[in-house]
């Protein structure tokens, strides 16, 4: 699928969610947020849901999660126009509650179809609720940091996924935070690896710059220190 097609067919998604109707969280939302960034990327960041701010704008990972997020893609000389970034529930749970089985399987067609157009190499889950979607059964402070091949009834045909802490829960302890940093500068050979393996299975390559080079782990002595949660916050600060 060319660039224009990918783009087009996101954009047709995207009106899609935003006019739907078919759970009751249509009800609460300001904004429903389909999700956002490179058509042609490899790489694609599924979370969990909207917060407020992103509820208002519209947007994903707009808020101190997203901020986060973009410094953990600074980490591997990554921007977030790199990559693109969607969640598993499209519009905001109220109150920032944990989004609801039922939610997620209402959800659930729209991010097949963005992962059927995109094709990824590489699904990155931030917290327990996406990396549920792709590795069921397992929990999030063994799974961290590890991949596995994705089946391909998600939507991705022939991914790896990778699992990590969501940013808003890193954000409340410092730990996580250390280890999400550990964790994001696996990416690039996560997704060296990907390449390969898709190539090895006759998958032509497809037109792409190559990663930044993995960076040797950094003290992270500037990070700042995470302040109490509050409602304001982005996306569902109970994923742990």
């Amino acid at each position: 699928m060319r660039s224009t097609e990918r783009r087009a067919a996101l954009d047709i998604i995207a009106t899609e969610v935003r006019a739907c109707t078919r759970c009751p969280l249509h009800e609460t939302r300001t904004n429903a947020v389909p999700g956002e960034g490179d058509p042609d990327t490899e790489v694609v960041f599924v979370g969990e849901g909207p917060g407020v701010n992103e509820d208002r704008d519209g947007r994903p990972f707009v808020g101190r999660a997203g901020g986060l997020l973009v410094r953990l893609l600074g980490h591997i000389d990554w921007v977030r126009d790199d990559v693109f970034i969607t969640n598993v529930v499209k519009c905001r749970p109220p109150g920032n509650r944990d989004p609801e089985p039922a939610e997620i399987a209402a959800c659930a067609p729209f991010l097949h179809r963005q992962l059927e157009v995109l094709d990824p190499a590489v699904i990155v889950t931030l917290g327990r609720f996406s990396m549920a979607t792709f590795m069921p059964g397992v929990r999030i402070t063994q799974a961290h940091g590890t991949r596995q091949i994705v089946d391909p009834a998600t939507g991705a045909r022939d991914a790896t996924v990778f699992a990590m802490f969501h940013p808003a829960y890193a954000l409340r302890d410092p730990s996580v935070e250390r280890l999400s940093f550990d964790d994001v500068a696996t990416i690039p050979s996560v997704l060296l690896e990907a390449r390969t393996r898709r190539e090895a299975a006759g998958r032509s390559p497809r037109a792409h710059a190559e990663p930044a080079a993995v960076p040797t782990p950094a003290a992270l002595t500037n990070h700042a220190t995470p302040r109490p949660a509050t409602e304001a916050d982005d996306d569902q600060l109970t994923i742990f």
